[in-house]
């Protein structure tokens, strides 16, 4: 079963045959309406459930969108819905699904979820998010880098602020595409050393720096990210202020950076915080490139899902 989990789980050539066919695809849409349906129709005659435990606004509308686009149809469900884990097991639900559906996209909490889930389906299962890791966001932020830049191997990524699921998944993707990454941020919300780990292995330079300064300079790309989640206390909020202002992203900190560098960020943005005006919506900033190509990279990831 061709599941698409996460990427270090994903053989490297198998995520470049996703990247290069996601940029095939979003070239043949060139001047056409966004509700026009592609040339080929991959999914033609396919249903697709889109599972969110976890509220969403690029996920569910890139991959409701990418699915009509090519021919099929989705089932869009709520965790409310379904009460995943209440009364009915992962296992069961996987196995019922499996019956009425050709691919499933979940997006939940706990990575438990997804595991089980994939592991009792007989159709493909796709990771939109978990707590730990959002590996469709980082192929959307590949695509974007390599079509304004070209090739991201050998490039120096910077990873801003909070070590959090989607730093996890640019980790896993240093090892497999061969960029290095640098994190800066306090020493309580560094990432994962499990994945640090794996991306050194893989043969990527990963750097650990206190000082955002020093961590960005002659950056390829700065990336930063939510100092808070929605499910934040008041208090919790107010103390990652505190810890996470010196890593703000503004004028002056990319200004280390080299001069043609990029500067993304996977939205929602909480402007003035994480990251300044002056920065989303100055000259380097790709961030509304990066949104649409979740579109484009999470089609390629079906149709790599499904061997169409």
């Amino acid at each position: 079963m061709t599941h698409f989990l996460d990427i270090h789980k994903t053989d490297p050539s198998d995520l470049r045959q996703i990247i290069d066919q996601a940029a095939q695809m979003k070239a043949a849409r060139t001047g056409r309406p966004k509700g026009a349906p592609d040339d080929t129709q991959p999914l033609a005659g396919r249903m697709v459930a889109l599972i969110f435990e976890k509220p969403s606004t690029r996920t569910r509308v890139s991959f409701d969108v990418g699915v009509r686009q090519m021919g099929g149809e989705t089932l869009v469900l709520s965790g409310k819905d379904m009460q995943l884990g209440h009364g009915e097991t992962i296992a069961d639900t996987a196995r019922v699904m499996s019956r009425y559906v050709d691919l499933i996209m979940i997006r939940t909490f706990d990575e438990t979820v997804l595991t089980e889930m994939s592991e009792y389906s007989d159709v493909p299962v796709i990771n939109g998010l978990t707590d730990r890791t959002h590996p469709c966001q980082i192929m959307a932020d590949i695509l974007t880098y390599e079509e304004h830049r070209g090739p991201i191997k050998g490039k120096k990524v910077v990873w801003t602020g909070d070590g959090n699921n989607v730093c996890s998944s640019f980790l896993h993707a240093a090892g497999q595409f061969g960029f290095d990454l640098t994190f800066t941020g306090p020493a309580q919300l560094d990432p994962e050393e499990e994945f640090v780990g794996l991306a050194r292995k893989a043969g990527s330079t990963i750097t650990i720096e206190r000082d955002a300064a020093k961590a960005v300079a002659d950056a390829d790309l700065v990336v930063a990210d939510t100092w808070v989640s929605m499910h934040d206390s008041q208090s919790s909020k107010e103390r990652r202020h505190n810890m996470l202002r010196p890593y703000q992203v503004n004028d002056a900190l990319m200004a280390h950076a080299k001069p043609d560098a990029l500067f993304m960020h996977c939205l929602p943005a909480h402007r003035e915080e994480e990251v300044t005006s002056a920065v989303m919506d100055g000259p380097q900033s790709v961030i509304f490139d990066e949104a649409e190509n979740r579109l484009h990279a999470q089609k390629a990831v079906m149709r790599w899902c499904l061997g169409v």
